[in-house]
Formats: C-alpha cells, structure tokens, sequence
C-alpha cells in the first residue's frame, strides 16, 4: 500500500509508456556514482507545476525510512515543493489550514533531519529546487512596526513573527544546507548572489529577535565561506548604519549587525586599511549620538575597542568623539559612555594619551562634581585602573588645574582634609599629605 502511494506521488511513469526507455535513447539516472565514491544527486522534471494546498492535504508524502535509498533524492525535491505552499498567518486559521499547516511544519522537521543526516553532493538542480523553497518562505514583506521605537528585548516585550513556527524550522534548514562540509561553494556561488545578501540584510529589521539571531549566525557563515561577497556585505551593512545614522535612527537589527561586524573586525590584517579607519570614524564613532543607544551600546562598544586594539593611533579618534557626542543631559547614558571610555583608555597608548587628557579630564572633573552621584562615582573609579592611574600620574601637574580649574594646585595651598579626602578617591592625582 506504501509502495503504491509512493508510485502515484512520485508520478512513475506506466510501462510502455514515453516515459520507458526504448533501445538507442538515453536514460536520466536518478543518480550517479562520482569518482571520489560520493553520490550526487539526479535531476528531475524541472517544468512541473508548483504544489497546491491540495497536494499537500490529499497526497500524504511517505517519510525518507519508508522510501528505498534510490528514491530518496526525489521524495526530498517533492517534498522541498510541497513546503513551498504558503499560509495566510495574518487571519484565524480555518481547519483546513490548521490540517495543512501542521502537515507542512512536519515535512519541514523531515527535511531538516535529512540535510543534517545526508551525506550527499547535491546537484545544481537540487540547489535550485533548495533555494526556490528557501527564497519563497523567507523573502517576504515584513509586517507593519508594532513598536514606534526601538526597543530592548531584555527590558520590553519584543514582537513575535505569526509564522514563526515555520520560519524557524526554513531558517534551520537552511542554516544547516550553508554549514554542510559537503556543500559546493563554486556551485553556490549562482545562487548566493549579492541580490540573495541584500534580501537577507532587509530581513534583519524584523522585530522578531529570534529571526534576527538566525540571519545573524547565517550571515556570519556565508561572510566566512563566501570570501568573493566578504567586501559587498561590509559595504551594506555600512550603508546600513549611515541610514540608520543620518536619516532613520530606526533599524531593529543594528545589535545584530554590530556583533557580525565585531567578528569581521577581529579577523582584520594589520596594518588596517585606510576604508576601514574611515568606517570607524564616519559609521562607529558617531552612532554613539543616536537616541537609542542603550538598545546596542554593548556591541557598539566591543567594535570601537576591537578597532583601537588593532590600531592605538584610533585611541584618539575615539576619545574626541566621544567627547563630541557627549549626552549633558542624558545620566543613563552618561554612564555607558563612561563605561566605554575606561575599556578604551585601557587600549591608550601614552603618546596617545597625551594628545587627548586635556579635553578628557575637563569632561572628567564635570563628571566628578556631577550632581547624579552614579555619574560622580563612575567617573572617580577611573583613578582605581592600575593602567589609568599610571598614566594620569605621568601629568599630574597638568591634570589637577584642568579638574579643578581656577584654584591654587600647590598642594601646600590646598587643605589637608581636602587632600586626602582627593588621595582616598583619586590616587596618583596629587602627592599623599604629611600626617
């Protein structure tokens, strides 16, 4: 009985007829055997009509363990067509499409298993028929912004995508299918295009984080095993952030992009090229002024220190602007510039350093006579950095009046509850007082 519904889904043709090989015509072989021993994957009927809600709900699709081993390569192009039949997630499901939905999730796990099980080189075709049932699930038109704002998910209630319960099963089939050792990149190539990238990069503004955190790990792989597509993709997500930047100060995906980019950037040769200073000067540095910074300060941060790590020179391009886009008014995020500020004096070379304290330590002593005492603190922790605080001492004549600007700085002018109340907090500013 399985045998005969697997016939009339797979369509065989009958005997004698034109689908039967006659003497001198060839045969297209369900598969071959490649010299490496490896089996490679047969080509179908290309021109068959789409699958409909009626194939999916009227012709069962027997599973792969059911199936012989010749047979499996095309039950796995079938099924990829019957995943491409799309639901309506917008309006209450009727029971037929509960019925067909289900259905589909079920084959989309099958599928799934096969790709991490299958140890095939799949043919061209098989890509085509991979991508089709990938593009026709994912591509699709994000649905209108719940929130009128960036939000962060650790401290609202994100959205979630209505189709998530398939989405994410396409997304981990794919992820997988990207990831596979036995994937021909040369024949990927066709098909991972940069109109592929640009479609996955409009995806990352998907309110739903979990969706963004699979493009982001998807990204990131075809960022690493595609190296002829490694400068367009830097390149759209800078184009990104100038949008973001300059016009939008609206894009749900930024956290995500500046993880994969924190990545990119650890992976930069020295010495660093002078298109990637000017993106760390023209994208990084003055992403700190937008409103929502606290949504994706952490990994904004993480770039901005990866870069200065990599070339201490931008120490100073760093520290100016953060004094340029300093929040006055803002204490929160006063503290997350404060909190960047120390991981990128750590980074500082005293060259660097020198070039800079003048206008570093007047924005300090306005952080130190603060009235929010959070700032106020903050900012005298700074002088608790071993590292800091040896390079502070280097200065100290020059730092003191720049903190405490017209008073005398001698320290036999100053009071001595005053001095070691400044030595308690602040050591290495001004020399101990005599007991």
């Amino acid at each position: 009985m399985a045998l005969k519904t697997f016939k009339k889904l797979m369509k065989f043709p009958k005997k004698g007829g034109p689908g039967r090989k006659e003497p001198g015509k060839g045969k297209r072989p369900s598969k071959s055997i490649k010299s490496d021993g490896k089996t490679s994957v047969g080509r179908t009927d290309t021109n068959s009509a789409p699958m409909t809600m009626k194939d999916l709900l009227n012709n069962p699709s027997p599973t792969f363990q059911e199936t012989p081993q010749t047979g499996r390569v095309r039950l796995f192009i079938d099924k990829l067509k019957l995943c491409c039949v799309m639901f309506d997630w917008t309006n209450e499901a009727n029971q037929t499409d509960s019925r067909g939905i289900e259905i589909k999730r079920q084959i989309l796990l099958e599928l799934v298993d096969f790709v991490g099980k299958s140890k095939a080189v799949f043919s061209e075709h098989v890509v085509v028929e991979i991508m089709k049932m990938v593009k026709t699930n994912l591509f699709r038109t994000l649905p209108p912004k719940v929130h009128q704002s960036m939000i962060d998910p650790e401290e609202e209630e994100p959205v979630f995508e209505a189709a998530w319960p398939h989405l994410q099963i396409v997304y981990e089939f794919f992820l997988r299918f990207i990831v596979s050792g036995d994937l021909d990149v040369r024949l990927m190539r066709k098909f991972i295009t940069i109109d592929f990238v640009n479609k996955l990069l409009d995806l990352f503004d998907s309110e739903d984080p979990r969706e963004r955190d699979y493009l982001k790990t998807i990204l990131h792989r075809i960022y690493a095993k595609f190296m002829m597509l490694r400068a367009f993709i830097r390149k759209s997500i800078n184009t990104t952030f100038y949008n973001f930047i300059y016009r939008t100060e609206r894009h749900n995906g930024v956290a995500e992009l500046l993880e994969i980019l924190g990545s990119i950037i650890n992976g930069f040769a020295l010495p660093l090229k002078e298109e990637h200073k000017q993106f760390f000067k023209t994208a990084l540095i003055p992403m700190h002024k937008v409103k929502p910074l606290h949504v994706f300060h952490r990994q904004l941060s993480y770039c901005v220190t990866q870069f200065v790590d990599k070339d201490h020179t931008l120490a100073v391009d760093a520290i100016c602007g953060l004094m340029k886009f300093w929040p006055v008014l803002n204490s929160s995020k006063e503290l997350l510039f404060l909190n960047e500020l120390e991981e990128i004096l750590e980074l500082t070379q005293p060259e660097e350093f020198e070039i800079v304290y003048k206008p570093l330590f007047t924005r300090l002593g306005k952080a130190i006579g603060s009235h929010h005492f959070q700032i106020a603190e903050r900012a005298l922790f700074f002088w608790h950095n071993e590292y800091i605080s040896s390079l502070i001492a280097d200065y100290r004549k020059d730092i003191l009046p720049v903190i405490f600007p017209g008073e005398s700085h001698q320290p036999n002018h100053l009071h001595p509850q005053f001095l070691r109340e400044i030595s308690c907090f602040c050591p290495g500013l001004v020399p101990s007082p005599s007991p």
